[in-house]
């Protein structure tokens, strides 16, 4: 038999189990986010994952808006600047939502699993 993950053990604002609220924390991005760390005060492992929540938008918004540019400059190149304009959007698609799957299982599983350059702005919005 297993102990549960430290997180399980303690209580949430919200009322939930804290890694229920952690992997809801990422359901709709900067929304969960902010509510989940507008609601909880005590618990750190909802916190956390409630602000990764919020940084990980804010980086992929910004990777998004790169993305664009580089598409905006290739859609000039024929044919193979479209392929590559396609084969960049899909990585970014499928990234997100591998990312997104993966953030929301390991909150579930009680792990803090931090994103790089995500996890440092995280830290800082938890004050």
């Amino acid at each position: 038999m297993t102990n549960p993950a430290p997180s399980s053990v303690t209580s949430s604002s919200s009322g939930l189990a804290p890694n229920v609220a952690g992997a809801l924390s990422y359901v709709l991005g900067i929304i969960t986010g902010v509510i989940f760390l507008v609601i909880e005060k005590e618990n750190r492992f909802v916190r956390f994952h409630a602000a990764q929540s919020i940084a990980v938008t804010l980086v992929l918004v910004l990777v998004s808006i790169g993305v664009s540019i580089v598409s905006s400059v290739l859609a000039f190149v024929p044919i193979l600047g479209w392929i590559a304009i396609l084969l960049l959007s899909l990585a970014l698609s499928v990234g997100t939502f591998v990312l997104w799957v993966l953030l929301m299982w390991r909150a579930y599983q009680g792990r803090e699993w931090q994103v790089p350059f995500a996890a440092d702005l995280a830290r800082k919005l938890m004050g």
